[in-house]
């Protein structure tokens, strides 16, 4: 027997009937959220969402074209027709342009690049990268419009040569950092880089073979800051020596480059005031060359010295030591293949109080007794690492009672180190950040073993190439596979 339904019941059953109608009505309810407020959702959005939200309706799409100021092209040869209008369209509020397109196809020409200052006004950043079919031409021409907010120009992997560049640094008053990389053509002329721009801060040259191209670029720009040579031959010596008047130098990075004491000597003497000093791989130096370095840069905050086989040949103390006399406001230290002794740190220690970041990697110089000196006496030190060293397990308990404001620890490729002891570490020091790979610690039951096989016995590869560093973590766990299954 049923029961029949009251009018309140009734009442409510209308209600949640209405209320589900209206949940489900088809309005549309972006249209009350203002413009503002959907560009920053599409701002979250990835590149292929926001590229597919914004081809929904006529309204996304216009708020997209305001909202987007970033832009990567793919820029074949097919889209040199449809560049401009694409520019003018749809993306007419773009700041950072990128126009990249492998060297094997051909990529956009001389018109199309010519014309993008043109449609895109507010250009403060452009990148191209493998557009082979631009020439020096497409550069003088694009040139000419003398964009006023050019800030930023990269050009890697291009055919262009040094009238193109020259055009550039002639017509853009604006431009503040230059970056060339691979520049075949660039490589093959005799004609050096003129330049009349004196407000260029940042420079950076990558694999490029024919160095006195660019002594005029060392000597012009008064307002240089930043300089950067990675992988580029010839006798910078040389060229530093020669050519170099930058007084506003504060940063300095050279990787793989032919540089001497000469060339060393000559950088520190025209920077007085610099506090970056990056060194990777310039086999020439030695310590006299160091030593003049560091006494001239007093100002130095960041040092990092990376595989300089004849950096401490002779004595292993006087490269730190007077690094340590010379420079106290030194913030960070990175030291790769470099011998460190106890005294060199003790030197450090008490004329470094402000160093808050330390890494050594790649030398049997530093062990537990020095590890030991850096807990004791590094008070400041919060982001240690330590890589591919002979540090063991007493080296990390001493970490436990040391360095108070140490905030990170990484070891990694340190064969002597157990899990064990990092794990009391952590339960020591819960605060702490300790960082640790897999190859690089030994099971408790192995460490034993492996304290007992002399170092003759080991296998040592001193290289600061992550390739290298993969390649030696390898041979490390084979050679400790192939021991076991000796001791079975």
């Amino acid at each position: 027997m049923g029961q029949s339904v009251s009018s309140n019941e009734k009442q409510q059953l209308q209600q949640v009937i209405c209320r589900s109608r209206k949940w489900h009505c088809p309005e549309d309810l972006t249209l009350h959220l203002p413009d503002e407020c959907l560009a920053i959702v599409f701002a979250k959005l990835r590149c292929q969402d926001r590229n597919a939200s914004s081809l929904v309706c006529k309204r996304w799409r216009l708020i997209d074209s305001n909202s987007r100021h970033r832009l990567v092209l793919l820029a074949r040869s097919h889209l040199s027709p449809f560049l401009s209008t694409l520019l003018y369209s749809r993306f007419s509020s773009v700041s950072v342009l990128s126009l990249k397109c492998s060297r094997r196809f051909a990529s956009i020409d001389d018109n199309a690049f010519s014309c993008i200052p043109t449609f895109l006004t507010r250009l403060k950043k452009l990148k191209l990268k493998g557009c082979v079919n631009i020439s020096d031409e497409g550069l003088h021409a694009f040139s000419l419009h003398k964009p006023i907010h050019l800030i930023k120009l990269t050009f890697a992997s291009c055919s262009f040569g040094p009238r193109g560049v020259n055009s550039i640094l002639s017509n853009c008053p604006t431009l503040r950092d230059l970056t060339l990389k691979r520049l075949r053509k660039l490589d093959a002329q005799t004609t050096p880089l003129s330049i009349t721009n004196s407000t260029l801060t940042r420079l950076c040259l990558k694999d490029l073979h024919n160095a006195r191209l660019f002594a005029s670029l060392l000597c012009a720009p008064k307002a240089l800051k930043t300089l950067i040579i990675c992988r580029s031959s010839g006798n910078w010596d040389r060229i530093f020596s020669e050519s170099l008047k930058c007084r506003l130098l504060t940063e300095v990075q050279l990787e793989n480059v032919q540089l001497g004491d000469a060339g060393l000597t000559s950088i520190s003497a025209a920077s007085p005031d610099l506090e970056i000093l990056y060194l990777s791989r310039v086999s020439d130096c030695t310590d006299v060359g160091f030593s003049a370095a560091v006494t001239c840069c007093r100002k130095l905050r960041k040092l990092h010295i990376d595989a300089c086989s004849r950096f401490s040949a002779i004595n292993k103390s006087i490269s730190i030591s007077s690094l340590a006399n010379s420079c106290p406001r030194l913030q960070e230290l990175v030291l790769m293949g470099i011998p460190i002794t106890i005294a060199s740190l003790n030197v450090l220690a008490s004329n470094c109080s402000s160093l808050e970041r330390m890494a050594v990697c790649n030398t049997d110089s530093m062990g537990d007794p020095e590890l030991r000196i850096v807990a004791a006496n590094f008070s400041a030190l919060k982001k240690l690492c330590i890589k591919n060293c002979s540090i063991s397990d007493a080296g990390i308990e001493a970490i436990a009672f040391g360095c108070p404001n140490l905030i990170k620890l990484k070891v990694k490729r340190c064969r002597g180190v157990t899990q064990a002891s990092v794990c009391q570490l952590r339960f020591q020091r819960r605060s702490l950040i300790v960082s640790m790979d897999d190859a690089g610690a030994l099971p408790l039951e192995e460490a034993a073993d492996s304290h007992r096989t002399s170092s003759s016995t080991m296998t040592h590869i001193v290289c600061s190439s992550r390739s290298a560093s993969l390649i030696k973590s390898k041979l490390g766990t084979a050679l400790q596979r192939r021991k076991s299954a000796t001791i079975i």
